[in-house]
């Protein structure tokens, strides 16, 4: 039962990892307009990686990703009202970058909630609910964006 514990939390791990290297990958796309909100979002992410089933860092990484696809949905308005922006060939492949990779991150995101769901029902589960509570299994939190409008990804089309 501890063995099975063990396996399921570094799933879950390894499942945060996968979200953490598509994050990474779009603070690196983004253009330094919305600087500010992308090294927040970083940092909350580099706090998140540390200990992925924290419920306090993983609310502040999705407050903090909320900030951020704000931002983004700020700048694909801006883009918009622009057309020599929208022809520009390099805008044009960040944007069609950033519609991937948000794609990415939602399903990363989805594998994480998984593992980490089977995670905790195993824990709360008897008797492997004795051997969490003796060992500090805590239950780990999903990464979870709570608002409606913020889980909707950014528009990147420049048709």
């Amino acid at each position: 039962m501890y063995n099975h514990l063990v396996a399921l939390r570094n799933r879950s791990k390894n499942a945060y990892a996968q979200i953490d290297v598509q994050l990474k990958r779009r603070y690196d796309l983004i253009p330094n307009l919305v600087e500010t909100a992308r090294n927040q979002a970083a940092d909350a992410n580099r706090r998140v990686s540390n200990d992925p089933s924290n419920a306090t860092t993983m609310t502040s990484l999705v407050t903090a990703e909320s900030a951020l696809s704000g931002a983004l949905g700020r700048l694909m308005i801006v883009s918009e009202s622009y057309p020599e922006l929208k022809a520009n060939q390099t805008m044009s492949q960040v944007m069609e970058e950033l519609g991937s990779t948000e794609n990415r991150i939602s399903f990363a995101r989805q594998a994480f909630n998984d593992s980490v769901t089977e995670y905790n029902i195993s824990r709360e589960k008897f008797p492997n609910s004795v051997i969490a509570t003796a060992c500090d299994f805590k239950a780990a939190a999903l990464f979870q964006i709570d608002n409606h409008h913020e889980t909707i990804t950014p528009k990147v089309s420049f048709s």
